[in-house]
């Protein structure tokens, strides 16, 4: 039956090779990922100098992106901004209903819930993730990674599953900062340039602000760091083409990333927040 479609509609045929494809596709991304996160224990064992040098390269950059800090300065200045464009529209918002002294209540629930993980996502994505792919896509298509095969030195756990190590490591202080950044913004923005009360605004940003929301917000940013690094370890590893393979390498790997970072976030808002929301409007 299958055979009879095939021949008389070619439609059909090509996109019974299309879904052929995308499941072949999603089945050796499993196994890519499967294998960089059971070889993660012996990179970090074999290859700690290596794991150290990508910590670092991660956080702070190499030539001339290192002048400004690289990503720290990347994911810092988003947070920053967003932080400030949080408290603006904040403000102006509640300001309308006449409880602008809430700004501090808001500031506190959607920076730690919503904007930082997302945010810093994006910039992990756009940054590390992006740099990644680019460094392995250029090892493939100048047949670094097969020289390293052929002197006997696993690839994935040394290209790969070092740098989604060094990415878990490195999104700790990373996103200590973008959570800091994006307080001091909300803060600055509604004390000096609105004028509100610093006493007011810090009274319902502590009142509201619940310390197991910022353990999840972390838990949260891990696992986006996981689900980046693998991703894009996995366009770069298997980037065809020569340059122009590697460019279009990092753009789907881009792609995948940023839809995963929402995704990562809805499914984590729903298993923590969905049910009771761990939120009670009151003080």
């Amino acid at each position: 039956m299958v055979e009879v479609l095939r021949s008389r509609y070619p439609r059909t045929r090509r996109q019974y090779r299309r879904s052929l494809a995308a499941v072949d596709s999603v089945g050796d991304q499993s196994v890519f990922y499967a294998k960089a996160l059971w070889h993660m224990p012996k990179a970090v064992s074999r290859y700690p100098r290596e794991t150290v040098r990508l910590v670092a390269e991660i956080s702070m950059g190499t030539g001339a992106l290192a002048v400004i800090g690289g990503t720290v300065v990347i994911v810092g200045f988003l947070t920053l901004f967003t932080g400030g464009t949080i408290a603006v529209q904040g403000y102006s918002s509640l300001g309308n209903i006449g409880v602008e002294a809430l700004t501090g209540f808001f500031a506190a629930f959607v920076n730690v819930r919503i904007a930082a993980p997302v945010i810093a996502g994006i910039g992990l994505a756009a940054t590390i993730g992006a740099g990644s792919t680019a460094q392995l896509g250029a090892m493939r298509v100048s047949e670094e990674i097969d020289a390293l095969e052929t002197m006997a030195i696993p690839s994935v756990p040394y290209l790969v599953s070092t740098r989604v190590v060094a990415g878990m490591i490195a999104i700790v202080p990373l996103y200590a900062l973008a959570v800091t950044a994006s307080f001091m913004a909300s803060r600055f923005a509604t004390v000096w340039m609105y004028g509100q009360s610093p006493g007011l605004y810090d009274h319902y940003f502590t009142t509201f602000l619940v310390p197991s929301d910022i353990l999840w917000s972390f838990v949260q940013a891990i696992v986006m760091a996981l689900a980046v690094m693998l991703i894009h370890t996995y366009h770069g590893y298997h980037a065809t083409g020569g340059p122009v393979g590697v460019g279009a390498a990092v753009g789907n790997a881009v792609r995948a990333s940023l839809v995963v970072v929402v995704t990562v976030t809805l499914l984590i808002s729903l298993v923590v927040y969905g049910m009771s929301g761990n939120f009670n409007l009151a003080g």
